[in-house]
């Protein structure tokens, strides 16, 4: 099987790393931003799943969510949000997006999203 390629989106920094570096040593081929505008650049080689917070400083999740189905809708999006916010959650889900998670993540838990995420883009595709 093909390593994933992931794109994590969050403003947290500290986060971006830590997760890109657990997810990496799991066998992903991972890489994290900050901003919409440098996600930008990894959308368009088009990620297997993208890692998403809803809450984005520079730009609205929710906004960043439409822009990557529009790109292309094949890709899967596991939606982070660190309020349990059931209006934008379901939002989210509305507008596509493959599931959510609340901070803090357990890595076992996102890995697992992760893997089903990749098989559904795998059938879309």
């Amino acid at each position: 099987m093909k390593k994933a390629k992931l794109l994590i989106i969050d403003d947290e920094q500290e986060l971006v790393t830590t997760l890109a570096e657990r997810l990496n040593l799991r066998g992903y081929d991972a890489n994290g931003v900050t901003n919409f505008s440098e996600a930008i650049t990894f959308i368009k080689q088009i990620p297997d799943v993208i890692i998403l917070d809803i809450g984005l400083q520079d730009t609205d999740g929710l906004e960043v969510l439409k822009r990557i189905k529009e790109i292309n809708p094949s890709i899967q999006v596991i939606m982070l949000s660190g309020y349990g916010d059931n209006e934008r959650i379901n939002k989210s889900l509305q507008n596509g997006a493959f599931d959510y998670l609340i901070k803090p993540v357990d890595i076992e838990e996102l890995v697992s999203k992760i893997n089903s995420a990749k098989l559904k883009k795998e059938e879309m595709e």
